[in-house]
Parts: structure tokens; sequence; C-alpha cells
């Protein structure tokens, strides 16, 4: 370990972006403290050529982390959506070394005045954004994602939720102070005198587990929030998704190295298919924290067999677009062609279903009966996919076989309004084209579920009213992130955000332009509210 260095002097520069991402958060407003783009003014003239050639110089190799703990045997079996091997090797660990150096770790991080914890969290943040373009490549080639959406999702926006976490964090520690002096008059007699001293109790040891399709945006705000409240942190990505958090991990212990503090307090614990070690870990008594992004039948598993510990998570949900009427039909369709394409449907905001009156709807081009609007529907997808390369900048690449038999068995049990189809760039990128179905009652236990991926129903409803409620109805039992209303009416956007905001979803009313219902913007839109099935708890 490196000497310790005076935090406070040394790294202090960040408690302003801290202070300002804090000030956002109660003014909701715009605005980023990291650069969304790779522009050269802000990642370096060469920037992305020098991240790419990092990216290049981990494949075929051994990642090694210096000072944690392994048991001697290497895993590793990541292969790209796009086709490419990386053949990436990790250590393996033994759980009880990893959790004896994490509370050792965790006894210094706990002694360190509350403002140098969050002083080193920004750092490390810091540390992140410069490995922005190299973090994009490894998360494009685990997760499926072209590059425009990994870097953005992949680096600064999930540096932003980080940020985001930890301004919550730090409201939340500082909110008290460390000690005051407590004085009682009485009266005639000499005061009663006391010094008192309030100190964060942290919980112990957090355990993230990561997703296979967005290992850092999902990751960085529990990591973030664990660290900064004096936990020790260890992260499991997915068998499929290691190489951006193992990236972002030894970024991370780079920095404690540098503060002269143990790196164990941040450690890496690797598994393979059918030897997991998710179990395991969630079990163990000194994980007190567990962050969570996956399955619903995991998640129950860990609700019922991980009680000592606080559960943070994010399960599946079906979102939902009612469709009552417009202002703006083509922009309608072009914007919901484009939440049902990006990143081929594989994001926990994108929509599943689509609910329309029977009798169609009113537009500013004239009345459009359910056929005219699902059909419309399904031309803006064409158009939006007309030219491969654009495709791929959109859709990316299927992330796992799992979702491909996904749409295969949808595929087989009803009517296709557009079938899924392969379509090969000029690169040789083969991408799958979005299924949209029409959903009716013999399917119903289909679009009544989640069906992640590049799949959608059309739903012919009774009526408007019908429409919102059954999207409401489905929110409330099975979960949803967000949901998305179109229509002019007062009172059926009052009942759709009555009962579908209600219902806990991150309602969109009337989008048709450059935002997107799959989009939520760090500091002013909550992803997940914990208020039904889809999670228990809220980024930030």
């Amino acid at each position: 370990m490196a000497k310790n260095i005076d935090i406070s002097a040394q790294w202090a520069g960040g408690m302003g972006m801290l202070k300002k991402a804090i000030e956002t958060t109660r003014t909701r407003g715009f605005w980023n403290a990291f650069v969304e783009i790779p522009n050269p003014k802000a990642y370096g003239e060469n920037a992305l050529e020098a991240g790419k050639e990092q990216f290049e110089s981990l494949l075929n190799a051994t990642l090694d982390i210096q000072g944690q703990s392994s048991n001697g045997s290497l895993i590793g079996d990541e292969v790209s959506p796009f086709g490419m091997s990386l053949d990436v090797k990790y250590p393996a660990i033994d759980v009880r070394d990893l959790v004896g150096a994490s509370n050792a770790a965790r006894k210094q991080w706990a002694q360190l005045e509350n403002d140098d914890r969050f002083i080193v969290c920004l750092k490390m943040l810091e540390k992140l954004n410069e490995k922005s373009v190299c973090l994009a490549h490894a998360v494009m080639h685990t997760t499926g994602q072209a590059f425009g959406m990994a870097f953005q999702a992949g680096g600064p926006h999930a540096q932003e939720r980080a940020l985001e976490a930890l301004a919550y964090a730090y409201q939340a520690t500082s909110a008290l102070p460390p000690e005051v002096t407590w004085e009682k008059p009485m009266g005639k007699h000499p005061s009663l005198v006391m010094g008192k001293q309030y100190k964060i109790k942290p919980r112990g040891i957090a355990l993230t587990i990561g997703c296979s399709t967005f290992p850092t945006w999902n990751s960085y705000p529990g990591m973030f929030a664990s660290l900064a409240t004096g936990n020790s942190l260890i992260v499991k990505p997915h068998p499929q998704a290691i190489l951006p958090l193992a990236i972002s991990i030894l970024e991370m212990r780079e920095v404690l190295n540098e503060a002269g503090l143990d790196p164990n307090l941040v450690q890496l614990a690797v598994d393979k298919p059918g030897s997991e070690i998710t179990k395991e870990l969630a079990q163990l008594p000194d994980v007190r924290i567990i962050d969570y992004t996956g399955s619903d039948v995991f998640g129950d598993w860990l609700q019922a067999n991980a009680p000592q510990a606080e559960l943070y998570m994010e399960k599946a949900g079906v979102n939902s677009i009612v469709i009552t009427g417009t202002d703006d039909f083509s922009g309608m369709c072009q914007n919901i062609a484009m939440s049902l394409c990006l990143y081929s449907g594989q994001m926990c905001t994108a929509p599943q279903n689509i609910f329309i009156p029977e009798n169609g709807i009113d537009a500013d081009d004239g009345h459009k009966s359910f056929d005219e609007v699902a059909n419309s529907l399904k031309e803006a997808v064409h158009g939006l996919l007309s030219k491969p390369e654009r495709a791929a900048a959109v859709m990316g690449a299927i992330c796992s076989g799992a979702t491909e038999k996904r749409i295969q068995d949808c595929a087989a049990q009803g009517e296709a309004l557009l079938p899924s189809t392969e379509m090969t760039t000029q690169d040789g990128q083969t991408l799958r084209t979005p299924l949209i179905m029409f959903g009716d009652k013999k399917n119903q236990s289909l679009w009544k579920d989640e069906q992640f991926g590049p799949i959608s129903f059309v739903i012919k409803c009774s009526d408007a009213e019908s429409a919102i409620d059954e999207a409401a109805a489905l929110a409330h039992a099975k979960g949803a992130i967000t949901a998305s209303f179109y229509g002019t009416e007062t009172n059926l956007e009052e009942a759709a955000i009555d009962k579908l905001a209600g219902a806990g979803a991150l309602l969109s009313c009337n989008l048709t332009g450059q935002i997107l219902v799959n989009q939520t913007a760090a500091y002013s839109d909550f992803h997940v509210s914990g208020a039904n099935p889809a999670g228990n708890a809220s980024l930030a």
C-alpha cells in the first residue's frame, strides 16, 4: 500500500461537483457532470484510438487483480454478441478469503472522516470517466449494445447515476453534526452540559450482483452508495458481462492504493455457469446489503434466503403503451418505433404491450382504425430499419441465446403483425429485427408476463378507458418500470396519470420527438419506483 495522502487536500476538488449534483436532485433540472459523447475536448484528441487499444490489450489475456486473493484457477468464457471471443481470464476466488479481506478493509474505511470517503469515491468516478472509451468497447462486446449506446450507457450515464447516488448518500450522512455540546438550562442552578457524538454505523459487506445487459449502469449506483456510507464491496458480475465491471474495479482499486487505503475494500468475485457462487455469497452473515438486477425467480430466492441483508432489487416488469388519440400521428409512430427497436428491446424500460381501442383513435390527419394504427407502427419500424447501418446503430445485437429462443417461442403462439427476421450488415453483423405480435385471449399468458427482448404485442381493447385499466392492472400485478400514454382528451390523460403513475410506473405522455420512454435522466427521473413488483427500490 502507498503512504496515506492527505485526501482532503489532494482531491477535494470533486466536492464542487458533488454539491452541484445535490442541488440538481432538488431542482430536478438538466445537468451533466460527464460529457455523454466521446468529444475530443472532453476525453482527449486520441481518446477513441487509445480507448480501443486499452480494450484490445485486455483480450486473450489474464486480468490480474493485484492484492486480491485467488484460489489459483482462472475463469472466463465471455463471447461478444457480435461474434468475437474475448478470451479474458479472471482469477477465481475462495469466498472465505474474500470475506476476511473485505472485513479488514472496511474497518480502515469506516475510520475515515465522512467527507474523505466521498472525496475518494469522487476520485474513482473521475478515473472511470477517463476510462469511458475502453469501458464502451467492453460493454459493447459483452452486451451487444452498439458502440454509441455502449459509450453513453456504460460510461458517462452510468457515472452520472453513481454521482446521483453519492448526492443522496451525502445528504443522509451529513444531516447530523459529528459532535455537539448539549446544554440544558436549570434556572438558578448550573446548566447541565454534555458532549455528544454522532457516528455513522456501516452495515457491513455490500454485495452487488451484476446483470448481463447494463453491467455498469445498473451496478454503479448501489456500489457507490454502499462505499460512501462506509461499507466494503464485493461485486459479482454476470458471467456474460464480467469485463466492464472488472475494468471498473481495477480503476477503483488504483484510487484506493494511491490514497494509501486497503484496495480490498472493493473486490471482484467471478464465477461461471454451473459453478455459481452467488447464493453462497448472498447468504454470508457478513453480507448485509445486496443490490440485484435480474429475473423474478432469483430475486424471489434472495428475498426468501438472504434475510440478514437489506435487499435492493430491480426485477421483471411489463411496460405498456396506451394509445387513445394523438395530435401528431407520424411523430407518435416514429417515436414508438424507436422505443421498440432501441438495443433490440433489451432494456428494462422498453415497452412491450401496446393497447389500442378497437374503434381506433382520432389523430391530427383524421380518424384511424385499429388496423391503420397497427400497420402504421409496423411501417414506422420498417422505415427506421430500412438502412442496415442505421439499424445496427439502433439495435445492436441480441445479448443471449435465451432471448433468441424467446423470440421463436413467442412467434409460434399467435399471429405476427411484423415477423422478426435476420438482417446482415455490410461488415457482417447479424441483427434480429423486432417481433410485433397481435395480443389476444389465446396468447395472454405471453403478453401478461415480461417477454424480454425485441418482442411486443398490439392489443385490441373495447375502449380508451379499458385500455388504461388493462395497462394499470398489469403494472399492479406484474410490475412496470415505464408506461406511455397518447391522447388528446384531458379526462383520459388525467385517468392515465391517476392509474398508471398510481401503479408506480414512470409515466410519459405524448412523446413524439427525440425523448423516448426507454430513457431516464439522472437527477430528474426516478428509475424504478419501488411501488410495484418491478422493484423495491429506486435509482437513486
